[in-house]
């Protein structure tokens, strides 16, 4: 599998990472081990996971694939080849993160809580990519009201340069390695580039959704991106599964993650089934599974650092990864480009 470099740090990840959330409630731990050993057999070095997961958020289960992980660490070793990233979460009132149930912040004192105990479930003694799973500031997020802003919120917000500077004492202990944002806008981003000019550490890499419904990472972010070298760990590639067109017209399958969930309402917009409709036809004129369309669009943008997958069994994996044969050229780009004129970012 090919490999790219992870912001401007020396450090090669695979540009395919696999995605973990669903270990620990959709996938038992057997089910994570059979994921995380198909992945490295194929060349995946590269593990994205979260203090969050596993997904949906529960109290009885936050923190439930970091403990798989580390399981497996455990059990497998070659802990030295692999690239682990984390995340500590953003702004909220879940109260099962932190003791007390207060409210979650990216404050000094709360960011390290969440490490120590990244690490604890992880088995490790090091995080390569710790990521602030989202802002600590209220903007718009998940899909919620299209992810639009419209004003500045009274709320009061952490310092960007208070959460980087607790992020650079962690660094310079060997807790983590990196920091990279999730979820961020483009003014978020050039505020945490702008605090690396005095002295804080620089980002890496931004985990944000991208996928054919969700265009809308090219307007504002894919050019700083590619300007400041910090690139984009894409996530939803397949848009939560409903670039498969299991979905359609409100389909419900068994045992599938909306089915299970409810949880699909990013993508159940206006305008989501005619596009997705477009996009499997293309990929069947072009001899090509729809899976495979889909995930090769995403590897194959210049900004994408790596491209998160996910899956719920082996055989989704295995489909997924056979997307490292499908190249993208001229002529199907164009087509794609034409539906995505016509059907712009139905699902942000």
């Amino acid at each position: 599998m090919k490999q790219r470099e992870l912001g401007r740090t020396g450090i090669k990840v695979s540009e395919i990472c696999l995605g973990t959330m669903t270990f620990g409630q959709q996938n038992t731990e057997a089910e994570g081990y059979a994921q995380l050993d198909m992945a490295v057999a194929n060349g995946i070095n590269f593990i994205d996971t979260a203090e969050l997961y596993s997904i949906p958020p529960r109290a009885e289960t936050h923190g439930a694939t970091e403990r798989i992980i580390g399981s497996w660490l455990k059990a497998r070793g070659g802990r030295e080849r692999l690239v682990i990233a984390s995340k500590v979460v953003g702004r909220g009132t879940s109260p099962w993160f932190r003791p007390g149930g207060e409210e979650t912040r990216l404050t000094p004192k709360q960011i390290r809580y969440a490490l120590d105990g990244s690490l604890r479930r992880l088995g490790t003694d090091y995080i390569d990519l710790y990521q602030l799973h989202w802002p600590d500031r209220k903007v718009g997020l998940f899909g919620a009201g299209g992810n639009t802003f419209t004003t500045l919120s009274d709320a009061d917000e952490v310092p960007i340069a208070e959460t980087l500077g607790v992020l650079g004492d962690l660094v310079k202990e060997g807790k983590i390695r990196h920091v990279g944002l999730s979820n961020e806008t483009a003014w978020g981003l050039s505020q945490y580039l702008a605090e690396a000019r005095n002295g804080a550490p620089r980002v890496v890499s931004i985990q944000n959704a991208y996928n054919l419904i969700n265009r809308t990472f090219e307007i504002g972010l894919a050019e700083m991106s590619l300007r400041e070298g910090v690139g984009l760990l894409a996530y939803s590639p397949l848009a939560q599964g409903y670039l498969t067109g299991k979905y359609l017209d409100g389909a419900r399958p068994a045992g599938a993650r909306t089915t299970l969930f409810n949880r699909g309402q990013r993508y159940e917009k206006p305008g989501v089934d005619d596009a997705v409709r477009a996009y499997i036809q293309l990929a069947h004129e072009y001899g090509i599974d729809p899976v495979q369309l889909a995930i090769a669009f995403v590897t194959s943008r210049p900004f994408v650092t790596s491209n998160i997958i996910g899956a719920t069994s082996t055989d989704q994996l295995e489909a997924i990864l056979g997307a490292e044969n499908v190249a993208i050229p001229p002529e199907l780009e164009e087509r794609i480009n034409a539906i995505h004129q016509v059907h712009s970012n139905p699902a942000p």
